[in-house]
């Protein structure tokens, strides 16, 4: 059971992660005038509240387990929570309105990002604790889950939060079409995942995504928060 400290760790990180998304997209809507999550009993930091049957559990469960079956190691995982529900045309200004509310869920992930830099401040130093060591560990996992979170949910893909900026900010006679788009996002998100490396070998989108982005925005945010090269 060796393994058991830094799954709970990662499991931990991921659950502030999403949890914080999806509520995020809540306040923001509420804030711009739709009270919609709120009615719905979905305006809360309560992890079970976001919880997808499919999307948290099966997915990742299915991935978790057949990866460990068939390598003993897990190279990618993948899963999502339950949307939160926002009324576009409930908001004061429905066009930019949906922008802002799109993009709070990344933008709190962000925030979390830099808010474990700092707080790796004081684990700094001789080691030997066991509790301090996984503190230090469940913030570098922190650090790095997130903005994984953000840098996926800013892909411009419909029903992804980056899909729903670009829609936005596009004139309406191509943001709309474009958002017609998030019927079959999901499929597109998948394929882009699973079936494009699968078909192409060398070409991993997610791998891509994580070395080109996600490394260096880690690597500059501990930098700006005071951290050694």
């Amino acid at each position: 059971m060796d393994w058991l400290p830094d799954f709970a760790a990662a499991a931990l990180a991921a659950i502030l992660a999403i949890t914080l998304h999806e509520a995020a997209h809540g306040y923001a809507a509420r804030a711009l005038g739709d009270d919609t999550a709120a009615r719905l009993g979905r305006l809360s930091l309560n992890p079970l509240r976001h919880v997808d049957p499919v999307g948290t559990l099966l997915v990742p469960g299915l991935l978790l387990v057949s990866q460990l079956l068939v390598s003993g190691r897990v190279d990618i995982m993948f899963g999502w929570a339950k949307p939160v529900p926002v009324n576009v045309m409930a908001l004061r200004n429905p066009r930019f309105g949906m922008v802002l509310v799109a993009a709070a869920g990344p933008a709190i992930n962000v925030l979390l990002a830099v808010m474990a830099a700092l707080l790796l401040h004081p684990l700094q130093g001789p080691g030997g604790d066991n509790l301090q060591d996984w503190l230090e560990g469940f913030l570098v996992l922190s650090l790095i889950g997130n903005l994984i979170l953000a840098a996926f949910n800013l892909l411009p893909i419909p029903p992804l939060d980056g899909g729903r900026i670009l829609g936005g900010l596009l004139p309406p006679a191509l943001g709309i079409p474009f958002l017609r788009l998030e019927r079959a996002g999901l499929f597109i998100v998948l394929a882009l995942l699973f079936l494009l490396p699968m078909a192409v070998p060398g070409v991993d989108p997610l791998r891509w995504l994580v070395r080109a982005v996600v490394f260096p925005a880690a690597q500059l945010i501990l930098t700006v928060t005071g951290h050694a090269g």
